[in-house]
């Protein structure tokens, strides 16, 4: 392995030396969490949180069957803010991410570094060469079960549902993983904290999300996807360059007008707000990686009975399809599951009739 790395070229090399030592570093700086929690000397914010990190591994290893291990049962005090950066790029004209592949994880549509200067000088590198760039703040990751991933600081003080989506959402990487398709691995991933969240709330008394904060996101969720169309569309067409990209400017346009039209007078999460300002074809792919396969695993999750074991299973089998034939099987189920959703909440036009006006 190390000498294919070699072989590849001097920004490899670096690549994986600064992964190597970042990784280590976060290992090396493992404390754990029952020595916290049971010594008198821990700050008692940092205690009632790691407490409830306690009791969402016991949940997610017990009810939801997730290989815990001794995942997340230690702490680590990150020197920075964030854990690593992610650097997503996407060519001008397309929403196809850059992919690259790696020793064991296999493929991504992400290349993450843990130092900042590192990932703003490959953010710059890739921008000079034509692409749209995407580059992000990581708060946690998995290493797929290769390590005992620790719990860290820059997520350690998030609200208990926050950090069990978090928690949720990690751990079912190392359930299943489909080496070379971050679309399937993050929406599986996602669907799984979707699912486990309103009965973990519930157990622990915590209210469920406001519905105005639930349509919000379906909203904002609406307005991505039609954008995603609409450029696929114009990348797609016989027009010339120059044609499409003044295109693309204005769809993008559309989509921040949108946004603000809709969102006036809702409680802004910053996070959405910055993100939906700087969208590019980076940031869509990103976004779609995450969400776009996320109703048909919970089409799936409700074809399995509801049984953990059995979806597991199911999303096992699914994953070793042949690429085209796991494709239209999760086109399937997302043409269920939106079919499903529109009997108990009806159409809902606002986002698509922005989109579609001229502005």
């Amino acid at each position: 392995m190390l000498v294919s790395i070699a072989l590849a070229g001097c920004e490899t090399v670096s690549f994986y030396s600064q992964a190597a030592t970042g990784q280590l570093k976060i290992l090396a700086g493992r404390k754990s969490i029952d020595d916290l929690v049971g010594h008198e000397a821990t700050d008692p914010k940092l205690k009632a949180q790691l407490q409830w990190v306690q009791s969402i591994r016991a949940y997610a290893g017990g009810e939801l069957h997730l290989p815990v291990g001794s995942a997340y049962s230690e702490f680590t005090q990150l020197e920075g803010e964030y854990a690593l950066w992610n650097l997503v790029a996407a060519p001008e004209f397309s929403l196809s991410p850059k992919r690259w592949c790696y020793p064991i994880a296999g493929c991504a549509s992400y290349r993450g570094y843990f130092d900042k200067a590192d990932a703003q000088a490959q953010e710059d590198r890739f921008r000079a060469e034509g692409y749209d760039v995407y580059l992000g703040p990581v708060p946690a990751y998995s290493t797929l079960g290769w390590f005992d991933d620790p719990v860290l600081s820059s997520f350690v003080n998030w609200k208990p549902d926050r950090l069990a989506n978090l928690l949720f959402h990690e751990l079912a990487h190392r359930r299943v993983y489909i080496s070379g398709d971050t679309g399937f691995n993050e929406s599986f991933a996602t669907a799984v904290a979707r699912i486990a969240l309103p009965d973990w709330r519930r157990r622990q008394g915590i209210p469920a999300p406001a519905v105005k904060s639930v349509e919000q996101a379906r909203q904002i969720n609406s307005l991505m996807v039609i954008a995603r169309k609409q450029l696929k569309g114009i990348y797609a067409s016989n027009e010339s360059d120059d044609a499409k990209r003044a295109q693309k400017a204005q769809t993008l346009q559309r989509l921040r007008s949108c946004y603000r039209t809709l969102s006036e007078g809702w409680e802004q999460d910053a996070r959405f707000t910055t993100m939906i300002e700087k969208t590019n074809n980076a940031t869509l792919a990103l976004v779609s990686e995450y969400q776009s396969q996320v109703p048909a695993f919970v089409q799936l999750y409700r074809d399995s009975d509801a049984d953990w074991e059995r979806f597991y299973e199911a999303a096992e089998a699914l994953g070793k399809l042949p690429k085209d034939e796991r494709k239209a099987r999760l086109k399937s189920l997302n043409e269920r599951a939106q079919a499903s959703s529109k009997k108990v909440t009806g159409p809902s036009l606002q986002s698509e009739t922005c989109m579609s006006a001229a502005n």
